[in-house]
């Protein structure tokens, strides 16, 4: 849906996002974190709250969580301490959630997104990030395949860091820049696979309106949204509601709700906790957690040259536009991609043009990503080469990687079997333009004439005479000095 009419109202919204950590076991456990398998099997007597278990902090999750704060430009708590936040669940088995409260590893970060978009000079808008915790996930509550549903806890202690934002926000379109400048850091940082379907990077929306200027209005939480476009229309929806609500002289209650992505309805789900509603209080069974400046340098020393600094690299080394560079350094692996095809010879704006035009075209139409990609970066370098040596011309390079993508060999070998040589000899070409120009008495009269917008027709049908092979430039020249007379 697009954005609502806003009749003078105000949107003020806070994200806060669920990041499934990459590490290979559970956060208190050493249960198994891997996808898929079958339910209940990878939940252990820890992860189940069983009488005399004790947790044991997976150290990994906290090198993650600090790399966070590093990329963040956030503060890193000396000392943390993890609580138990109380509430029930069927799919919470121990009744409690080990979460952080008070003192949480990240605090006081700030993250810079892109607004308006297009190949124009876009503006940048600073989103404050409130905090980031180390908490486990809860089990899944099943209600597919049974006469009820059904309770699968192998999800239960996966670690987890909620990034909470700063009330900076302002409409959905800025929500989903937000969450995809998000969405790319954590995989560039590689503590996060960001697969929305699995889970792995979910939000929870906070949505209030008020007049400019005024107070924050009652804000209500919408729950578990894990995709881009299911963010964007819950929350133009919530808006809605909220607008027609206060307009009608009704009041907003606080309150937690559900969006259905499939029927794009929405609803009440219950009434929103506040922080005293979940007791919390240091878990009893965990000691704080200390982070010295080694602790941090070292973590440090693994950081990986971020987005906005590759973006950055771009730009200066390659002479790209800002928008290519952002659209290159969208992902690591895109980017990774794009830098393969330069090492393989190929030249910066031209190589960009492809990976952002062709390539990107292919990925989408069979729904796959970069690393699925069916034309390497060296094979692609080869397409280029062709391309800068005058061997193809530019529209018969397509005709050349649609061959490539359906697996028919790299672009020499096309090229060679299929005869799609570039015509450039001047003497075979001149020979073809006079017959080009003998075949059309009518319109070489026209055009010495004075009508030069035939000069385009000549070149087609030259072009077409050639199937197309004949180098265009050549064409040019030639025709120019032949329709001279």
């Amino acid at each position: 849906m697009s954005a609502p009419d806003l009749n003078g109202w105000e949107v003020v919204i806070g994200l806060e996002v669920h990041v499934q950590l990459q590490t290979a076991s559970k956060i208190f456990s050493g249960a198994s974190t891997a996808y898929g398998a079958e339910p209940n099997t990878q939940a252990c007597a820890i992860d189940l709250g069983m009488p005399g278990v004790l947790p044991v902090l997976n150290a990994e999750a906290v090198r993650m969580a600090v790399k966070l704060g590093l990329a963040i430009d956030a503060e890193i708590a000396p000392r943390c301490v993890f609580a138990r936040k109380h509430y029930f669940y069927p799919d919470l088995p121990k009744g409690y959630q080990i979460s952080q409260y008070e003192l949480p590893i990240v605090a006081n970060g700030k993250m810079d997104i892109d607004l308006d978009g297009g190949e124009t000079k876009t503006t940048t808008k600073t989103v404050g990030i409130t905090r980031a915790h180390l908490e486990e996930d809860a089990g899944k509550s099943v209600h597919e395949g049974f006469a009820g549903s059904g309770i699968d806890l192998n999800r239960a202690g996966t670690p987890l860091i909620e990034i909470v934002s700063e009330p900076d926000i302002r409409s959905a379109a800025e929500a989903v820049a937000y969450l995809k400048k998000l969405h790319s850091l954590v995989r560039y940082l590689e503590i996060c696979d960001g697969n929305l379907q699995e889970g792995s990077f979910r939000c929870d929306a906070n949505v209030s309106i008020r007049k400019p200027g005024g107070p924050f209005g009652t804000r209500t939480e919408t729950k578990n949204l894990n995709s881009f476009r299911f963010v964007e229309k819950a929350i133009n929806q919530e808006i809605e509601r909220q607008i027609d609500v206060l307009e009608s002289g009704g009041t907003i209650t606080q309150e937690t709700r559900l969006y259905n992505g499939a029927t794009g309805e929405a609803r009440a789900m219950r009434g929103k906790e506040e922080a005293n509603d979940y007791r919390y209080f240091p878990d009893p069974d965990l000691l704080p957690v200390i982070t010295t400046e080694a602790d941090i340098a070292a973590v440090r020393e693994t950081m990986p040259e971020l987005p906005d600094a590759k973006r950055s690299r771009f730009v200066a080394d390659f002479g790209l536009s800002t928008y290519d560079a952002g659209v290159l350094t969208s992902s690591r692996e895109l980017a990774d991609y794009y830098e393969a095809v330069l090492a393989a010879g190929a030249e910066p704006k031209m190589a960009a043009n492809w990976v952002t035009g062709g390539l990107a075209a292919a990925l989408n139409a069979d729904g796959v990503d970069i690393t699925q990609s069916k034309v390497s970066a060296e094979a692609l370098a080869g397409l280029i080469a062709r391309i800068d040596d005058n061997t193809i011309s530019g529209k018969i390079a397509k005709d050349v990687f649609e061959a490539m993508w359906a697996g028919e060999g790299d672009a020499d070998a096309i090229i060679e079997a299929k005869g799609l040589k570039q015509i450039t000899d001047p003497d075979a070409l001149g020979k073809i333009i006079d017959e080009v120009l003998a075949n059309n008495p009518g319109q070489l009269e026209q055009y010495r004439s004075g009508k030069d917008k035939l000069f385009g027709f000549f070149v087609g049908q030259t072009m077409k005479a050639t199937q197309g092979k004949a180098n265009p430039a050549e064409v040019n020249a030639i025709l120019k000095d032949k329709l001279k007379g």
